[in-house]
């Protein structure tokens, strides 16, 4: 009687111990499913941030390709508006001669190569070469002037004939950049009230 006895309270233990477990697989289940459910909403999440990302930088380059249209809207306004008219007036001042011919723009091909001039024009025996710049202060700039006047007789051979005259332009500039262009035997030219003005005239001349 006591062997069936402990065979019950045994076989109670096993079915306890089966209810446990299986309870303890439920509830392990129960909470994967969680974490499942859990990390499905942060890849969501995440795919959602991803989209706003991808919309921002999309916004962003858009924003930036409608600046560097503006800026070079810019460019030529400060081209045509304000340096073309008053020119011929600034070299005539500084340098007493009436310029013939004035191109703004000037585009010139060589094979593959391309130099483009924002404003050539001459008079008498000189080449007059102006590069305007609606942010004239930054150092790479007048070296990049620099490298196209050396390239220059390569792609306008007859200029060979004339005393080139470089001038880089812009609104204003500080007086590190016309510096360095007095350093270089470059004219600095900016806008003072409703006039154009070399201030390194007597420095490079």
């Amino acid at each position: 009687m006591g062997t069936v006895a402990q065979k019950v309270s045994e076989l109670e233990k096993a079915m306890m111990e089966l209810v446990y477990q299986s309870r303890l697989t439920e509830m392990n289940i129960n909470r994967l499913s969680d974490e499942m459910r859990e990390f499905k909403d942060e890849m969501r999440e995440f795919k959602d941030e991803m989209r706003e990302f991808k919309d921002e930088m999309r916004e962003s380059r858009n924003t930036m390709d409608k600046r560097w249209g503006d800026l070079a809207r810019k460019m030529g306004t400060l081209i045509e508006d304000i340096f073309i008219p008053s020119f011929d007036l600034a070299i005539e001042k500084y340098f007493g001669l009436t310029l013939r011919d004035v191109m703004p723009r000037r585009k010139v091909r060589k094979k593959e190569e391309t130099l483009e001039l924002d404003i050539l024009a001459y008079a008498g025996e000189k080449a007059f070469v102006a590069e305007v710049k609606s942010s004239p202060d930054r150092v790479e700039y007048v070296h990049d002037f620099l490298e196209k006047l050396k390239t220059l007789p390569d792609f306008i051979p007859e200029i060979k004939k004339y005393q080139i005259i470089p001038i880089y332009a812009a609104l204003n500039m500080e007086n590190s950049t016309i510096n360095l262009l007095t350093k270089n035997h470059i004219y600095a030219l900016i806008v003072k009230g409703d006039i154009l003005e070399i201030v390194n005239f007597q420095e490079v001349k």
